[in-house]
C-alpha cells in the first residue's frame, strides 16, 4: 500500500464494514460512516505508522478492490512486539483488517490478500498469526476457519454506538 492508495482503501473499507456487519453493528452506526473521514483517518495513521507493520493492497483494472493490515500482536497475553516468547516460541502476529470490496467476496481475493499477509509475517519471523472476528460474522469466521485459523478462547467486547458488540479471536500457527 502507498499513500496514494489511501482514498481507494477508505472507499473498500466503509464498504466493507457497512455490508459485513449488517445486523450485528447499529444501523445507524454503519449508514453514517464516511469514506472521506475514513480516508483522513486513513491517512494520519499512515504517515505515524510502526515499521514493524504492514498494508497491502489487491488491485484489478487498476483499481483496490482489497485491503490487509497486519503487525505485531497487540494482545497482552501473546507475544509482544518482536521479543520471544520464554518458552522459545516465535512470536504472534496480527491480522488487524482484511476487507474486500462487498461484489467481489468470494472471488478469491480475500484468500489472495491472506496468503500475501501471512508470507508476509513468516517473512518478519513470526510463529503464529491472530485476528478478532466480531461474534455472529459467520461468513468471515468460515473464510478463517477454511484458512486453518481457530478460535483460542480469548473474547472481548467493544462498544461501538452503544451496543457492545462481542469479538472471538482466532489463531493459527505459522509453520
Amino acid at each position: 500500500m502507498t499513500e496514494a492508495d489511501v482514498d481507494a482503501v477508505a472507499e473498500v473499507r466503509v464498504r466493507g464494514w457497512q455490508s459485513a456487519y449488517r445486523g450485528l453493528m447499529p444501523p445507524a452506526y454503519l449508514a453514517a460512516l464516511s469514506v472521506a473521514e475514513d480516508a483522513d483517518r486513513r491517512r494520519e495513521w499512515f504517515a505515524r505508522r510502526r515499521p514493524e507493520a504492514w498494508e497491502l493492497v489487491a488491485e484489478r483494472s487498476g483499481g483496490v478492490v482489497g485491503w490487509l493490515a497486519a503487525g505485531p500482536a497487540r494482545d497482552p497475553d501473546l507475544a509482544p512486539g518482536r521479543r520471544e516468547l520464554p518458552s522459545g516460541r516465535a512470536p504472534v502476529a496480527e491480522l488487524l483488517a482484511l476487507y474486500v470490496a462487498p461484489p467481489l467476496i468470494g472471488t478469491g481475493v480475500g484468500r489472495a490478500l491472506l496468503d500475501a499477509g501471512t508470507a508476509g509475517a513468516r517473512a518478519r519471523g513470526f510463529g503464529a498469526l491472530s485476528l478478532w472476528v466480531v461474534r455472529g460474522n459467520a461468513r468471515a469466521q468460515r473464510f478463517y476457519e477454511r484458512a486453518g485459523f481457530a478460535p483460542d478462547g480469548a473474547e472481548r467486547s467493544e462498544d461501538v454506538a452503544g451496543r457492545r458488540v462481542p469479538e472471538l479471536r482466532y489463531r493459527r500457527p505459522l509453520p
